[in-house]
């Protein structure tokens, strides 16, 4: 039986894959993903969550996103941005037209 396979981990890829009739979402992530934790993944059956005991059939769609990437905090940052608005000399610019907005802040 074949269905697309959608590996977002690392580099990612898309292909179409043979595997078993009757085989689980379950099985199929020990498979393709032996290092990983089913709870830390975002997988995906036809766009819409799934279960871990879906029995895939022919021509599924199946997307597996991490939902934690390797190296990102959880942590507020300690780093603080600042970015100083400079006084701004002369009359202030007219819109010439509804689209245009006026990005001078007075201060």
């Amino acid at each position: 039986m074949q269905i697309l396979f959608i590996n977002n981990d690392g580099s990612g890829f898309a292909d179409q894959i043979q595997i078993e009739a009757g085989t689980s979402v379950k099985t199929l992530f020990q498979q393709r993903l032996p290092h990983g934790r089913p709870q830390d993944y975002l997988i995906r059956v036809n766009r819409q969550p799934t279960t871990a005991g879906y029995v895939l059939q022919e021509g599924d769609r199946v997307s597996i996103t991490p939902t934690k990437i390797e190296g990102a905090t959880n942590g507020p940052s300690n780093a603080i941005f600042s970015f100083p608005y400079p006084r701004l000399k002369g009359a202030r610019w007219e819109p010439d037209n509804a689209l245009t907005a006026s990005t001078y802040l007075p201060f």
